[in-house]
């Protein structure tokens, strides 16, 4: 149970940005990188703090992650707006420069880890007195202090999305855009102020993942999360509380295939392609549902 939960927060976190970002219907695809750059970005700023008092460390590691992950979505927003970019091709381009810089810091680069060899590109652990509190449990099912954000991050989106002015500009923003521009909104600020956010959610997951549970900084510990959290916001029905739920489903898969892969030998490419037919039944079912069955007689003569 407490490994479902620990692989669950940062898929929350990830989902309920792409719940900001798709109830907008700016479609950010950019999470996987958005991840990465908060894990970098923290993980900077870890190399200078050391000497702070540790929850004024820990706030500035969380501030961290939610700058790398939010200048990521805000860039791909600059060029939207700016540029006129598809967000769909910056995002996804965006994903790959992330991914391939961190490669270089960590192939060679000055965050690799001394002696280790080629095939392992990870940094050396972060400093102990930096790791994030631990809540409940131990080794994999441990739950750290990143459940907490997690959830308060929910309770925020859900106000934020439903009970707020930006909420409601967000909302109208993916019904009617030319409608909120006649009302006097700035569509292009609110544009960034989306993508500012949603990056900033999947940037504190990928800080969480780093302080909270591998405590290194490698690619392979954080790949895969952002798409995981796309998924959940769309089977989540794009609301926080839905969000939530779907969170907690794929985080029993996703704590479940470790001890498949041991059991049983199962691959582990299984779980990804488990997520692919939920959202696939899950959008099959949406679209069914507008659907109307009419039976229709025909008249005799």
């Amino acid at each position: 149970m407490l490994g479902s939960i620990a692989k669950a927060a940062p898929l929350l976190l990830i989902g309920l940005g792409t719940v900001i970002a798709f109830r907008a219907k700016i479609w950010n695809i950019g999470q996987e990188g958005q991840v990465l750059a908060g894990a970098m970005m923290a993980y900077w700023a870890s190399l200078w703090i050391e000497p702070l008092p540790y929850w004024l460390a820990f706030l500035v590691l969380v501030l961290s992650g939610l700058a790398g992950g939010g200048a990521s979505g805000l860039l791909a927003g600059y060029l939207k707006t700016r540029f006129g970019t598809s967000e769909i091709i910056s995002t996804v381009m965006l994903n790959y420069i992330v991914i391939f810089f961190l490669a270089y810091l960590l192939d060679g680069g000055p965050w690799m880890e001394s002696g280790v060899t080629v095939a392992y590109h990870q940094s050396p652990p972060v400093n102990p007195s930096l790791e994030w509190p631990v809540l409940l449990g131990q080794g994999s099912g441990k739950l750290h202090i990143g459940v907490i954000l997690a959830v308060c991050a929910a309770a925020f989106t859900a106000v934020l999305i439903e009970r707020t002015a930006l909420g409601y500009e967000i909302r109208a923003f993916g019904s009617n855009p030319t409608a909120l521009r006649f009302r006097g909104t700035d569509v292009r600020g609110l544009l960034l102020v989306v993508m500012l956010m949603s990056g900033a959610l999947a940037g504190l997951a990928g800080a969480g993942e780093l302080f909270g549970t591998s405590h290194r900084l490698r690619a392979e510990s954080l790949l895969g999360l952002g798409s995981s959290g796309i998924v959940v916001a769309m089977v989540g029905g794009l609301r926080p509380g839905g969000a939530v739920l779907a969170a907690l489903f794929f985080g029993a898969l996703k704590s479940g295939a470790i001890y498949m892969r041991l059991q049983s030998g199962t691959p582990a490419g299984l779980i990804s392609a488990m997520e692919g037919l939920v959202l696939l039944f899950f959008l099959c079912a949406a679209v069914a549902t507008r659907l109307r069955i009419v039976v229709r007689s025909e008249a005799h003569a």
